[in-house]
């Protein structure tokens, strides 16, 4: 059994983790501790908020007594409002009071977008536009080019939380370009874990969406590959070629 933990803010779209426990098979254990997410209002100065360490800190133990080998800042948004240096400084104290690996979405994105080999992106992002603009910010900075970019404006989680598939797949395919590689879906508030399939079918591409990036962060963290096509293609492995 390998135990995963994620620190997610609020209780927006916490549903997607156990549908994406489920995907990956008896042996994957998500543990979801929630953090105080603060006022849920879509700006730079909340969003840092969000992200102090005395709000996420205090999780790190229930995540250690549950047996979790790694544990991810699930908040993509609290995650590279901050900046790589930023960013990197927050989860290295969050893996120095966990006692175990740590990492955010905000960097599985870039680690994901490395998995499956892309270097130009689409950013199909929930946020206003001062918020997206410093999420690609922070890809640039992993080495991912954002070929093109679409803000949906939305000023609050619990917004985000209740679109539906069409919504999502309208966003995708609104922000997608012919040069991108793939198309990211920010926001750890927004369903995604059913609607991968269908996005990567519809845009012909790799979809890499908020909720799916951090278990696969966390699956790395903990040294495990796991092959769930439901998922889409980051978790669709090459079969194993006997010589």
């Amino acid at each position: 059994m390998t135990a995963l933990g994620l620190l997610h803010p609020g209780h927006f779209a916490e549903d997607d983790y156990p549908r994406i426990e489920q995907l990956l098979g008896s042996d994957i254990r998500v543990d979801l501790v929630h953090t105080d997410p603060g006022e849920d209002v879509r700006r730079v100065g909340t969003l840092l908020e969000t992200g102090l360490l005395e709000r996420l800190v205090p999780g790190t133990e229930r995540l250690r007594l549950a047996g979790a080998e790694a544990v991810v800042w699930a908040c993509d948004g609290a995650g590279f409002v901050r900046g790589p240096q930023g960013a990197h400084e927050q989860v290295r104290e969050l893996a120095l009071a966990a006692g175990m690996p740590a990492s955010s979405t905000s960097f599985g994105f870039v680690h994901a977008a490395a998995e499956i080999g892309v270097r130009r992106v689409a950013v199909a992002a929930t946020y206003p536009e001062d918020i997206t603009d410093l999420f690609v910010d922070f890809l640039r900075a992993g080495g991912i080019e954002t070929v093109a970019a679409r803000s949906a404006g939305a000023g609050t989680a619990a917004e985000v939380a209740g679109w539906s598939e069409a919504e999502v797949l309208a966003l995708a395919r609104e922000a997608d370009a012919p040069s991108a590689e793939a198309v990211l879906l920010p926001d750890t508030a927004l369903h995604t874990a059913a609607h991968i399939p269908a996005l990567e079918k519809d845009l012909g591409k790799p979809v890499l969406t908020a909720n799916q990036v951090s278990v696969w962060e966390a699956l790395r963290l903990a040294d495990r590959r796991v092959n769930a096509p439901a998922l889409g293609a980051l978790f669709t492995r090459e079969p194993i070629v006997q010589v």
